[in-house]
């Protein structure tokens, strides 16, 4: 947080800042004076990093001549775990894909995580999902400088107080050498490394695992997995209790008894006609009766039901979205050889998976779209383009890619959009 005699940071007037987010344009005036309220921003926020640990040499090394991302002001207020619909964002993040490297990475790093889970008492599986949804196995870990990213954060937009905390601490990683400045790169909002800490929890929680001296969770997944299962067991992990798993309603259950803060002994839960989704009692399935668990109901009774445990709530902590825990937890079951879950989502239109969605960009392209880079993102250009084939076909116009529209697309195999499309 801010401290309480620092000068609050200068803010963009409002027509320069939205000129400077959407208009980078080499010259503009208004950029120009954007860069020096940054500039000046950086300069007022000095003293502060110095009182946090920074020093004033480090400080001017790592800042001096950076320039303001406006880009990134765009994304603040978006994060997709709380705008997708749970079964698109489940359908890429536990895919099939996923699923197969993460076995081969629980293969390929067995002497290593067997290690972890003895120091922190963390299984593989649940540590290698981590490294699965955070960054695909170490794949995709982050184009944004720290230093730019977190100061732009901590001079422009909400939060700013927050943003400044991380940027000091990741000012603070510079200066102690674990990590390299060309390398300290990562999330627009400064997560880096195989598993996404942000620079603050990295100073907390991340372990020099290979005794190399260096915390390196940027080019050493040994540390970068021992500090996720450190991580998970500050957070309170209990070695051999289940997250949860899925369940089965009885008819009439009140979904006002759900929620993951509506805690209560597993019994309770039995009394009322809960059972595993395979038909067996909750104490034959790795609860002890007076467990304090919860119903999560993430589309409500008609979707897939799940008992989760304080384990659950660890992997919550993670990234504060249950939707993400649930991506987690399911694919470290998947990861031991655990089946999809058994209740169908509440729709007729089910998400797609990576490969699906490669599918689908494809196939708009072969219909004379501008998409971009066919990556299985469907980003702003996809968007467009599934609008317009939604409209072609008589579908409703979401901009949503789901099984309905892949599947008429497959039906019409290449054919190519009309001149003048």
């Amino acid at each position: 947080m801010r401290s309480p005699e620092a000068s609050p940071p200068p803010r963009p007037t409002v027509r320069c800042a939205v000129l400077a987010a959407f208009l980078a344009v080499a010259g503009s005036p208004c950029l120009a004076q954007s860069q020096a309220e940054f500039t000046s921003c950086l300069a007022r926020l000095q003293p502060a990093a110095q009182r946090s640990g920074v020093r004033p040499d480090s400080y001017s090394r790592h800042t001096d001549g950076v320039q303001a991302d406006f880009g990134i002001l765009d994304k603040l207020n978006y994060q997709p775990e709380f705008r997708l619909p749970i079964w698109d964002y489940l359908a890429a993040l536990v895919d099939d894909e996923r699923i197969v490297d993460g076995k081969a990475g629980l293969a390929r790093h067995a002497d290593v995580l067997q290690r972890i889970q003895a120091a922190y008492g963390v299984d593989p599986a649940t540590v290698v999902a981590v490294w699965g949804v955070e960054s695909n196995y170490g794949r995709i870990t982050g184009k944004y400088p720290l230093v730019q990213a977190l100061g732009t954060l901590s001079c422009f937009g909400r939060r700013q107080g927050y943003f400044q905390g991380e940027f000091y601490a990741a000012l603070r990683i510079l200066q102690r050498g674990d990590i390299a400045p060309d390398r300290l790169n990562g999330s627009w909002a400064g997560a880096f490394g195989h598993t996404q800490f942000m620079p603050a929890t990295y100073e907390r929680l991340a372990v020099d695992f290979d005794g190399d001296g260096r915390r390196d969770l940027v080019d050493n997944s040994d540390d970068a997995l021992a500090s996720t299962a450190n991580f998970l067991r500050k957070g309170g992990w209990q070695s051999g209790l289940p997250w949860g798993f899925e369940v089965r309603l009885p008819a009439g259950f009140d979904p006002a008894l759900a929620g993951r803060k509506n805690k209560r002994p597993a019994s309770d839960w039995a009394a009322r006609g809960i059972v595993a989704v395979d038909g067996r009692t909750l104490a034959n399935s790795g609860l002890a009766d007076g467990e304090r668990t919860a119903i999560l109901l993430p589309a409500g009774v008609r979707g897939p039901a799940f008992i989760v445990t304080p384990n659950f709530d660890v992997i919550y902590g993670y990234n504060a979205a249950e939707s993400y825990g649930l991506a987690i937890a399911h694919l470290s079951d998947r990861l031991r050889g655990g089946p999809p879950f058994a209740t169908p989502w509440p729709t007729d239109d089910p998400g797609l998976s990576r490969a699906e969605r490669r599918e689908l960009q494809t196939l708009l392209a072969a219909r004379g779209h501008d998409i971009g880079a066919i990556d299985g993102m469907l980003g702003d250009k996809s968007r467009v383009a599934v609008r317009l084939e939604q409209s072609r076909l008589g579908q409703p116009v979401s901009g949503r890619g789901g099984q309905k529209l892949l599947q008429a697309l497959r039906a019409e195999g290449d054919a190519q959009l009309p001149a003048g499309r």
